[in-house]
């Protein structure tokens, strides 16, 4: 039976995944901030579902995803949804530094211990030929700076060149480490709560793309067509034109 680590399982995007896995047979371990959020989640398959609290933002959360993956028995796959944005167009410095605290700090902290794992399976011979795969939810927000969430866009695309340095880590190590970088567009979820988004996407249709993406190991996952048509183009707008365009700004009354 495939094993999988999901971090941020308790709402959203993550919390949709693990129901998806968990439909296709897998056991999973998920782990959030919200213990009753988890706990509801293994009330439905309690013989295939583990969890554990993790703030991915204190020390102890490595010791405490250890925890989990030995209770799991091991893991194929980690995934990693935990993250935080917000519009802060005020620049609210406590705002910012929260948000790199999670996405760049946790995140950091949460992927490397995955690579360890896999890398440590590996030298000790018990890595399945496949390979680990660990992906990551980060976001076409990388793509360029939005103005509204300066923190956010420039987590993610942090988030995009870490997860490239690791692949190429991993090949010159020669381990058998698989990558996903999962990028969705604009998800109707609390973390856009009050924004001007275009095409907005309900959690679990994106979470049925990820799936998806992670069945096929794919190495960049936009999400969906209309977001890989939109971060083309974005990739297009010279500097002086975007710098002009109010992606993401509120509504003014």
């Amino acid at each position: 039976m495939k094993k999988a680590i999901i971090i941020g399982a308790t709402s959203g995007i993550g919390l949709e995944v693990a129901r998806l896995l968990l439909r296709q047979g897998w056991r999973i371990g998920v782990a959030g901030r919200r213990e009753e959020a988890l706990q509801a989640l293994r009330s439905t398959a309690p013989e295939r579902v583990e969890t554990a609290r993790i703030d991915v933002t204190r020390d102890d959360a490595l010791e405490r995803l250890r925890a989990l993956i030995d209770r799991l028995g091991g893991m194929d796959l980690f995934f990693l949804s935990s993250g935080i944005g917000y519009q802060n167009p005020t620049l609210d410095p406590d705002i910012e530094l929260r948000t790199a605290r999670t996405n760049v700090e946790g995140f950091t902290r949460m992927t490397t211990a995955a690579f360890d794992y896999f890398r440590q399976q590996q030298t000790e011979g018990r890595l399945p030929s496949e390979g680990g795969h660990i992906a990551v939810i980060s976001s076409i927000a990388g793509t360029k700076g939005l103005g509204a969430a300066p923190a956010y866009s420039a987590t993610k695309r942090f988030q995009n060149t870490y997860i490239d340095a690791l692949e190429q880590l991993a090949r010159m190590q020669h381990l058998r480490i698989c990558f996903t970088d999962i990028r969705p567009g604009f998800v109707a979820t609390d973390l856009l709560r009050g924004g001007n988004y275009p095409m907005l996407m309900r959690p679990e249709r994106v979470a049925q793309h990820i799936v998806r993406a992670l069945e096929q190991r794919k190495r960049v996952a936009i999400i969906d067509v209309r977001y890989r048509l939109l971060v083309f183009f974005w990739r297009l707008i010279p500097r002086t034109i975007w710098k002009r365009m109010p992606v993401g700004r509120k509504n003014e009354e």
